[in-house]
């Protein structure tokens, strides 16, 4: 093979591409690979979906750029206004950016100009949970809790303030999952007082966390009482939905499972499926008017608002919505979360099964009552990962314990799987783990399990 060029990350060599439809990719040997993580937990439409690229053909036979200082355009406007449609009623001003960690980023800077707008100007912190992942900017890397992906950079970030992330299921207390939810949420209110409320700008979360700690969910006590404690200081709440979005746990905003209204909230990956860079700021109607009034927003880039890539954020809602996808991630979510706790009874280094609707992960651990970790230099994730490519299915991975340790995979197929498929993704995943746990001596109680 021809040395390449290019460089990202080290690990394991993959297969080029050489064709993707629906669920599937298939290599230049005409290997088909199952798509068991949606990418990086995007490609919610699966791949090559004819109404999208009939969609983008068009627009791109009119205009593929205008520059949203020189023109409006119709894509977007049409786009924008139909993604308030599934917004909370409050929630209703639109800004269009070209991924996850741009998006996060506008809505910081949105919410520090917000603080100035009122005369807040001391308000500038911004708490976040630890671990978390908001982005690969310095800016969000300041927000950001893992560890290597931090640690390089500290010289050159300001960091905030961090509360810890509600891994209620690891914690032995006594205390229910509600009192324990309640007991993380409160940390908030700890670290507002500690900092000094009227310095604090914005509380950022994750509703169901993404690679940084496998689709944890807090307690449902946990999101309420946050956002109690949001409003009863003045403190911004933000929801970054960059993975969680978009229908990917059975609802349109996981907010939407607790009846919760963020302030604002992030969006990418799953808002054009990998069809085209995306991402949509949507925040309160009353904030942005608030930062409008006061003169203009100070914040933009190139391709917002892009005209291809909003026809093909429009074309996969319409999509979404009209093959009733939230409806199928919330079915197939049960249906996958139920095979996965079959998995965790047969083999004991599964510690636990989390997430919500197609947004699901396992952790797996050296011993599910002490929770003590597999040895790092087993580094048994990847491990996953490369026996699971070996048999054409792909995961993805990641440490649970801030990023040097703990490990945990990612199952999180494309809103459009079919039982079927969901069979063929459990076949492949199931013989990986018999595999893995030969390799490392694991306990494996047998498919009756």
């Amino acid at each position: 093979m021809t040395k390449s060029h290019l460089f990202y990350i080290n690990g394991s060599p993959r297969a080029r591409v050489a064709r993707a439809e629906g669920v599937y990719f298939w290599d230049e040997q005409g290997r088909r690979y199952l798509d068991g993580s949606s990418g990086p937990m995007l490609s919610n439409l699966g791949h090559g979906h004819p109404e999208v690229l009939e969609a983008m053909r068009e627009q791109m036979s009119r205009a593929t750029f205008a520059y949203r200082l020189h023109f409006e355009n119709e894509p977007a406007e049409r786009f924008a206004a139909e993604l308030v449609q599934q917004m909370p009623k409050d929630l209703g001003r639109v800004f269009f950016a070209s991924g996850g960690s741009e998006t996060v980023e506008t809505c910081l800077k949105l919410a520090r100009q917000y603080a100035l707008a009122r005369g807040e100007e001391s308000r500038w912190k911004v708490i976040s949970l630890s671990p978390c992942y908001h982005g690969c900017t310095l800016g969000l890397l300041g927000v950001s809790s893992y560890a290597p992906l931090n640690d390089p950079f500290k010289p050159m970030v300001r960091s905030m303030p961090r509360i810890p992330a509600p891994t209620a299921y690891r914690d032995r207390d006594g205390l229910s999952m509600g009192e324990r939810g309640l007991r993380y949420a409160n940390n908030l209110e700890s670290e507002i007082v500690k900092q000094d409320p009227e310095t604090v700008l914005a509380f950022i979360m994750e509703p169901v966390g993404g690679a940084s700690t496998g689709a944890l969910v807090g307690p449902d006590p946990f999101h309420c009482r946050i956002r109690e404690i949001c409003d009863e200081y003045g403190v911004l709440l933000i929801y970054d939905e960059v993975m969680s979005g978009v229908g990917r746990t059975g609802t349109y905003l996981a907010a939407e499972q607790w009846g919760i209204t963020p302030d604002l909230v992030a969006l990418s990956k799953g808002i054009s499926a990998g069809y085209c860079p995306l991402g949509a700021m949507v925040a309160r109607t009353d904030l942005v008017d608030s930062v409008m009034d006061s003169g203009e927003f100070q914040h933009g880039y190139s391709y917002a608002g892009n005209p291809l890539a909003c026809t093909a954020g429009w074309a996969v809602l319409r999509i979404t919505l009209k093959q009733r996808l939230l409806e199928n991630a919330a079915r197939q979510g049960d249906a996958l979360r139920q095979r996965l706790h079959d998995l965790q009874r047969r083999f004991p280094v599964i510690g636990d099964v989390r997430g919500r609707g197609l947004l699901l992960a396992f952790e797996l651990v050296a011993d599910a009552e002490t929770w003590e970790v597999l040895p790092p230099e087993w580094n048994a994730h990847q491990r996953v990962v490369d026996l699971a490519y070996e048999r054409g299915l792909i995961l993805y991975s990641r440490r649970t314990r801030g990023g040097y340790s703990g490990d945990h995979l990612l199952v999180c197929p494309p809103l459009i799987i079919t039982s079927p498929q969901l069979n063929e993704l459990m076949e492949m995943l199931t013989s990986t783990l018999v595999t893995f746990t030969q390799e490392f001596g694991l306990a494996d109680n047998g498919p009756s399990a």
